[in-house]
């Protein structure tokens, strides 16, 4: 093709857009052209493909909410529904809907339990994987309780552990982090900053370069996020022009490399540790096969990441918001103090977490205000349509309900929703803020290891409070996030002392 023929070809591929999604418009095939939002999202992807480039999908959605109401079209075949009822509608077992494109954009060894659009997939692929985390509270406990007790100390980083009855500080988003890798693949502890771990020390390889892991966990989240909301036709034409696109798909390949060499080495040399990965491999499906080697290496891929990066931002959050208002933190150690006694072991139990309230309220608390999941997650309506309240939608109609918003809905939290009030938790009105409650989504496509990860958080929590006061450096700080997939704690520094324990 001669040079002005591949000119003519780019300069027309606008032009078609522009056409594409101008007759969408008119057409109004899903006959949502009355729902209110921003005007360029009523004929383009574009403005949502923009929004969610900038790092700040979940809160400008919710801005988006609080100007147009509870219905907000946000592409144009999109609306994003901020009602808590909508929640047991859109995601709702045997409602027929399933995941849109938006989740082809995360496929890069093959589709896997998350990115498996699929029903039938999904089903034979949530049954291999879910006896990792089906199992009564005490049986999974007993099968990853060694590793969280081995791995434990990293959580507190190089900073506290230098500073045992004395003040100093840490950049928290860093030092106070929780790696759950062992839990995934058990490997061996890293000499250097969790936080900045490369892939080598992770997996012990000679096969792959260093890689600074936060930073392509984070690539990874913001390219996909982004791409997944453009049309799949533009897609392979936008990463090849685009730079940004182009490093954020070289993010997409190194953490797929990580989970290939750490199968292949599993694979290569058989271990009889016992970690979530030995389990995945030991699945079968209904007539009795496994998974094969490149299903099984995107199910660890999704474990990988699932299983580190959501709670270390977690804990981060959390952390933020006990060093922000400390009459909680109080209130929380005194918990701690009076039911875990003087035992002098370094990490709570899994029995002794159990028995905390406080700890649960200000778990959620933190999780209300800072979903590492905000986003609406899109489900296309099948066949019949779907009902929300009053408004019906047909089918092919992208819907979406954003955890961000809903977990700021003054009719469920009060007026106060941008307080850190665990308190909360025990008033009137249980009920509901537990039903609009959605930090691991609900349905058949919810978070598969969320009592592992649940369980992680009190343990974590409790260890980390019972033995360590927190104060911000700046009081008042806001905590500074950014968005990819999920929302991440960017930087916040915090002061560190060790409590003297009764």
């Amino acid at each position: 093709m001669s040079y002005l023929n591949v000119l003519a070809v780019l300069a027309a591929v606008p032009v078609v857009v522009v056409l594409v999604h101008l007759l969408i418009y008119l057409v109004d095939p899903y006959g949502i052209r009355h729902y209110p939002g921003p005007f360029l999202a009523k004929f383009s992807d574009a403005w949502l493909g923009y929004i969610s480039k900038q790092g700040h999908r979940s809160e400008v959605i919710h801005e988006m909410h609080l100007k147009y109401g509870p219905f907000v079209r946000i592409s144009p075949s999109e609306v994003s529904i901020a009602d808590p009822d909508a929640l047991g509608i859109v995601y709702a077992h045997g409602n027929g809907a399933l995941k849109s494109s938006f989740y082809d954009a995360f496929v890069s060894i093959e589709r896997g339990l998350f990115n498996t659009r699929d029903r039938k997939q999904h089903a034979r692929k949530r049954k291999i994987v879910s006896h990792i985390f089906s199992q009564k509270v005490c049986r999974r406990i007993r099968a990853a309780h060694p590793l969280v007790h081995q791995h434990a100390p990293r959580a507190m980083g190089t900073a506290s552990a230098s500073a045992p009855k004395r003040g100093s500080q840490a950049q928290m988003a860093t030092e106070v982090g929780w790696d759950a890798t062992p839990v995934v693949t058990a490997p061996p502890v890293p000499t250097s900053n969790p936080a900045s771990a490369t892939v080598s020390e992770k997996e012990a390889s000679d096969d792959i370069t260093y890689i600074p892991a936060v930073a392509v966990l984070n690539g990874r989240g913001e390219y996909t996020m982004s791409m997944g909301v453009l049309p799949a036709f533009v897609r392979p034409i936008i990463k090849r022009l685009i730079p940004w696109y182009a490093r954020g798909l070289q993010d997409v390949q190194y953490l797929a490399g990580i989970a290939i060499v750490a199968v292949a080495k599993r694979l290569g040399q058989p271990s009889d540790r016992v970690d979530l990965l030995s389990k995945l491999q030991a699945g079968t499906d209904d007539n009795g096969a496994p998974m094969g080697r490149p299903e099984l290496t995107a199910e660890a891929l999704t474990l990988l990441i699932a299983g580190s990066d959501t709670t270390s931002n977690s804990t981060c959050a959390i952390i933020y918001y006990l060093a922000k208002n400390p009459a909680a933190q109080a209130k929380l150690q005194q918990e701690l103090d009076e039911q875990l006694g003087i035992e002098d072991e370094l990490v709570a139990t899994a029995e002794q977490v159990k028995r905390l309230p406080y700890l649960d309220a200000c778990i959620n608390e933190a999780l209300r205000l800072h979903s590492t999941s905000a986003l609406g997650l899109p489900r296309v309506v099948p066949e019949g349509g779907l009902v929300i309240g009053e408004h019906p939608f047909p089918a092919g109609t992208v819907l979406s309900v954003p955890s961000y918003t809903i977990h700021r809905d003054p009719a469920v939290w009060g007026v106060d929703v941008e307080a850190f009030r665990p308190e909360r938790w025990f008033e009137d009105g249980k009920e509901k803020r537990e039903h609009t409650f959605n930090p691991f989504s609900v349905g058949p496509r919810a978070c598969v290891g969320r009592n592992l990860a649940s369980l992680e958080l009190q343990m974590i929590v409790a260890s980390i409070l019972r033995r360590y006061e927190f104060v911000l450096e700046r009081p008042g700080e806001e905590l500074a996030t950014r968005e990819g997939f999920l929302r991440k704690p960017l930087r916040c520094d915090v002061g560190i002392r060790r409590r003297e324990l009764l």
